[in-house]
Parts: C-alpha cells; sequence; structure tokens
C-alpha cells in the first residue's frame, strides 16, 4: 500500500490530536501521534469485520462493520495502578472515537501491552482497539436470500501502524508493540485468548459496549467442513502492471492458477467501486465477466483495463478504488473471492532553494507542478508556508492549466530562524484537490 496518508493543517480532525498531543506534553505526560493503517471498526464487539458482496463481486453498502483507510490516535505514557502489573506504559487515547463506550464517545485509555497480549477485559476500551489493530475479515456472498462465507482473512487489518522517528522525519514502525507477526502461532493464540475473554465476560455481564450482543462468531460460520470435491483450489491474485497514476488508465491482471490435478472452468465476475477512506463503498462505475479454463496445474492471467473517462467521474476525494473479483465453477459450490484496494497517486510538488539559506538574507524558492489530468482544470490555487521562512501563508492563484502541463513558479523570501526547517506546498484545482509536496532546509545564522 501508500503510505500518504496526511492529516490536512486546516482540518478539525489536525486540531484536535494536536491540541491533545500539545496539552499531555505541556502537561510533562510523553506524547506522539499514531497512524493505522488498514484500521478495524468492528461495531458489535466480536472482533469480526464482516463484508457483503452481491454474485457480480460489487461490495454492499454496509454501515456496520468497515475497515478504515487509515485511522490517526494518540500514545500516553503513564502508569497504570487500576490495572495488573506490567500493564503500565504506552497507553491509547483517542482523540476521534468511532464508537460509544458505557454511553459516551470516548476511547481509553488502553494499554498497548494489554492490546498485544489480547487482555481485552483490562480497562478502557482495550477491546475496540484490539479490533482496530487485529480483527479478523469475514467476506459474505449475498444472494437469493441467503448469505454465504468466502473467505477470512486473518491478517489484514491493523498494518504499517507508525509513528514519527525520534531526530527525523522518517517513519518509524510500531506494529509489533500492537500484535505478534501476522501468521505466527502467537498471534493467533492471543487472538483465540481475547475471543474466549469476551465470552466469558459476556456470560458475567463484564462486557460493555453500545452494540448488539456479542458473538465471538456468527453462527453461519460453524458450517459442516467442505470435502475436497467442493472446493476449487485454484490460487488467485490480482496484480497492477504500472503504477496508478491519477489520471491515467489502470492497468490491472487477474492470475488463476489451478492447484488442483481436475480441469478448471471458471467464470470470473469483475467490479471497481470507489471508496471513502471510511471503508463505505460507492456504486460499481466498471463491471466485466472473464471465462478462464485451466487444466492441472496451469496458469494463466486475464488482463483488465479501467479508463481515466470511466473513473474520473465516480472518484471520492479519498482517491480509493477497490477492484473485487469473485470466482466460480459449475460443478462446485465453493466461490472465491480476491480483491485489491488502489490508492491512485498525484504528482509530487517539487521545490527548489535557489541559493544559501542565511538568517535575514534574501532567498528564492523554486515551486513545480503540473497538472496529471488529461483535461484542463480550472481554479488552481498553490499555497506555501513554513516556520521560520515565511511570516504567513503564500496564497497563488494560477487560474487553468492545461492537460498535463507542466508549470513552476518562484517565490522570494527572507528567513528569520535558523536550524532545520520546512517548506510545505499544497495545490488544489476544481477537479483535485491537496497535492502536496515537502522540503526540509536548514537555515545558517
Amino acid at each position: 500500500m501508500t503510505l500518504t496518508a496526511r492529516r490536512d493543517p486546516q482540518s478539525p480532525l489536525a486540531y484536535i490530536f494536536s491540541a491533545l498531543f500539545a496539552v499531555m506534553r505541556c502537561l510533562g505526560i510523553p506524547t506522539r501521534v499514531i497512524t493505522n493503517f488498514d484500521s478495524g471498526h468492528d461495531t458489535d464487539g466480536n472482533l469480526i469485520i464482516d463484508e457483503y458482496y452481491d454474485n457480480t463481486g460489487r461490495i454492499l453498502e454496509n454501515k456496520k462493520d468497515t475497515v478504515w483507510n487509515f485511522h490517526v490516535w494518540n500514545e500516553c505514557w503513564m502508569a497504570r495502578k487500576d490495572l495488573p502489573p506490567g500493564y503500565g506504559g504506552w497507553q491509547v487515547l483517542d482523540s476521534t472515537p468511532q464508537e460509544r463506550s458505557n454511553g459516551m464517545f470516548c476511547c481509553g485509555p488502553a494499554s498497548v501491552r494489554a492490546i498485544k497480549e489480547g487482555e481485552v477485559d483490562l480497562n478502557y476500551d482495550t477491546t475496540f482497539v484490539f479490533s482496530m489493530v487485529n480483527a479478523d475479515c469475514v467476506s459474505w456472498l449475498v444472494h437469493g436470500g441467503k448469505e454465504q462465507r468466502l473467505h477470512r482473512d486473518t491478517n489484514s487489518v491493523g498494518n504499517f501502524i507508525s509513528t514519527k522517528s525520534i531526530r527525523s522525519d522518517e517513519r518509524d514502525d510500531i506494529t509489533e508493540s500492537y500484535k505478534y507477526e501476522e501468521g505466527s502461532p502467537q498471534e493467533r493464540q492471543v487472538f483465540l485468548k481475547a475471543l474466549q475473554k469476551l465470552k466469558m465476560g459476556k456470560s458475567h455481564g463484564h462486557y460493555q459496549a453500545d452494540s448488539k450482543p456479542f458473538s465471538p462468531m456468527p453462527r453461519r460460520l460453524n458450517s459442516p467442513p467442505l470435502r475436497p470435491c467442493d472446493i476449487i483450489q485454484v490460487s488467485l491474485e490480482l496484480q497492477l502492471l504500472d503504477l496508478p497514476n491519477m489520471g491515467q488508465d489502470i492497468k490491472f491482471v487477474l492470475l488463476a492458477i489451478n492447484m488442483s490435478l481436475q480441469f478448471k472452468d471458471l467464470k470470473v465476475n469483475l467490479s471497481a467501486q470507489s471508496l471513502l477512506h471510511n471503508g463505505s463503498p460507492l456504486p460499481p462505475f466498471w463491471q466485466d465477466t472473464a471465462f478462464i479454463s485451466l487444466f492441472s496445474e496451469e496458469a494463466k492471467t486475464h488482463r483488465c483495463q479501467i479508463s481515466y473517462s470511466q473513473y474520473s467521474q465516480h472518484l471520492s476525494t479519498d482517491k480509493l478504488i477497490r477492484i473485487s473479483a469473485l470466482v466460480e465453477e459449475k460443478s462446485c459450490p465453493e466461490k472465491i473471492l480476491v480483491n485489491k484496494i488502489i490508492t491512485l497517486v498525484y504528482p509530487a510538488i517539487i521545490i527548489n532553494a535557489l541559493g544559501a539559506a542565511i538568517v535575514n538574507q534574501p532567498l528564492s524558492i523554486q515551486v513545480i507542478f503540473s497538472n496529471p489530468l488529461s483535461e484542463q482544470v480550472a481554479d488552481c490555487v498553490l499555497t506555501v508556508e513554513g516556520s521560520g521562512l515565511f511570516k504567513k501563508q503564500q496564497r497563488v492563484f494560477i487560474g487553468a492549466l492545461k492537460p498535463q502541463h507542466r508549470a513552476s513558479i518562484t517565490l522570494k523570501t527572507v528567513p528569520f530562524k535558523s536550524g532545520q526547517r520546512q517548506i510545505q506546498a499544497n495545490l488544489r484545482s476544481n477537479k483535485f484537490k491537496d497535492i502536496k509536496g515537502y522540503k526540509d532546509i536548514n537555515v545558517d545564522l
């Protein structure tokens, strides 16, 4: 996945996180901001994210469980005398809680160590935070008024859990602080331990949540084991052929490999739809059907292409597209689902300092940007700012940019603070917003 999620500095959410961060640090409490990619939003407290699809491969709108593209919270270092020994240290405090806790919108403090060890019965909101970083995803096919389980994914939730490195702008991956390595026996043991604790807590009346009754596993999962003749035994994967640049066609292939000794005659329903960053789907804008025949151990690829004209009018501001492939075979009741989430990429803004940066000496800043689309865009505005470099935000009204046109402007300023400084630039228009660029500059005395 592309790790490009950044809070808009003008967003109310950014002020909430920065305000709590600043207050806690002013009180002398060590605090840091955490970003969790593919963050689970489990509304019924069973550590399962349920996703529903129709027989065309389209994900159905589900206002309950979802997987957010990313979610952000704070960690604060504190003692926890209310918990057993060893559960102090970093604690999760979520400034934008997704669900009510005991009737109020709040989340935490939840011990990070308790989350890693599956101690979901410890205060506060440890169950919900556990689901954000380590819930399982179960996919369901909805057809004819019935639900059929398609797939259970144990490792798609909670990836690249990150914070800022000390004395550096580099990303510090702290995923191992929240859970054991995906696919390891320890991770599965902790997950099952958490399920058992929830079941015991519910039976003793300890589990509290504003949600539907607790069920560690939906009953419909308890189906008879599949016989060999009921299993398709085909490996499937969606692979991008090129970087998914905004304004260009999306090219990808479906790779199918027959893992059995029998001939396979497959029907594949493909679908593409935009997503909001909270996992909510928009209506499909592209669908296709492929028929693939495979001899034993044979591999084939089916090439697909979604043109810019097909997706341009259907994008959300989050630039996310989910491609799904639902595979079936006439002689087999089982179906296979694979999907891939694509984040469309904007061209970066390039920032150059034209000369040495010295306090109280004139400095020219060059900003290079482009229109990535194959159509003209209007109402283009470039904003540039930098603490110690500009006394106020610079706004440049550019107007229209021709298709795929590359342009540059030069701004003049006088740095007034020394040390490591950062220039931030943002370009928006009537067709896109928030194309960003960053440049670190060392200002000498």
